[in-house]
């Protein structure tokens, strides 16, 4: 890849939406008048960006629960902020570490809370009153895993990447509780370059859509705007305070031994162990948003 080429990466558009998640919208936007509340999965590692104003809007008439999933990817205290930001009088946030077991049982009992009003009228009526909940998000943001934590057994498949799941799926917990599991959604157009970054970074929108080399120079643009020893101390490298992306980029790629055959940086190569090095935790805690 030109040098240049890799200098205008963050003029690049990132857009992803297949026909599955338009039809995925429509059946969510059917299922919602037997729903009694929404599990709104929130990747820790950019939480705002996560939030997709399509879903937000489909659910703006329900009680939510935001799920911060992989929390233990990040320093669980500066997970705060983003909680009270995403607590009103109808939503209420946690943090989740799905690896955890039993880790779901704070939302069962947020969801007993938020809907007491009404499980307080079904009881009076004499009725039994088993929650429905929507699980949703954008893809690779832990709905599968968080219904299979529910559950306590894989119930949903999982995976770390884009669009696992392709279709609605209703799933019982117990008498008490049912879940409806609903494919990753983005939507149609980003409204900024910086929440589509984001999204590539933890793996929201697949690799194979994406010029990953271009993806990797704007993660370590972005990632040094943050503290740059993240990447100091993961590849044993010195970032000057002169250093452009690109210097950066060769250290990295030295760094790695990444060279072709004829000994050039290989920057194909590097990109990918940069990208799998930032989703699988090994540059450490960061928060994107």
């Amino acid at each position: 890849m030109e040098d240049n080429n890799l200098e205008n990466s963050s003029k690049t558009n990132i857009n992803w939406f297949p026909g599955h998640m338009t039809k995925a919208l429509r059946e969510m936007e059917k299922e919602l008048k037997q729903i009694d509340v929404i599990f709104y999965c929130l990747d820790a590692r950019a939480p705002i960006s996560c939030i997709n104003p399509k879903l937000s809007k489909l659910a703006e008439n329900k009680k939510i629960i935001y799920v911060i999933t992989k929390s233990d990817m990040v320093e669980n205290n500066k997970l705060e902020p983003f909680k009270r930001r995403l607590t009103t009088s109808n939503s209420i946030a946690v943090t989740l570490n799905g690896t955890e077991s039993n880790s779901t049982k704070i939302l069962y009992d947020k969801a007993k809370f938020i809907l007491k009003d009404k499980i307080e009228l079904k009881k009076q009526k004499g009725l039994n009153f088993s929650i429905k909940a929507m699980v949703v998000g954008v893809p690779n943001a832990g709905k599968s895993t968080l219904i299979n934590n529910f559950c306590k057994k894989a119930k949903t498949i999982t995976g770390n990447k884009a669009g696992v799941t392709r279709g609605k799926q209703w799933v019982t917990v117990d008498d008490n509780l049912i879940l409806l599991d609903t494919p990753g959604t983005l939507y149609p157009s980003f409204s900024s370059n910086k929440i589509a970054r984001n999204l590539a970074y933890i793996g929201s929108i697949k690799d194979e859509v994406l010029d990953t080399t271009n993806l990797a120079f704007d993660f370590i643009k972005d990632i040094i705007k943050i503290n740059k020893k993240f990447l100091e101390d993961r590849y044993k490298i010195t970032i000057s305070e002169t250093d452009e992306t690109l210097d950066v980029f060769d250290k990295i790629c030295n760094a790695r031994k990444c060279f072709s055959r004829g000994g050039e940086l290989d920057y194909d190569k590097c990109a990918t162990f940069i990208l799998d090095d930032f989703r699988k935790g090994r540059l450490g805690k960061i928060i994107l948003d």
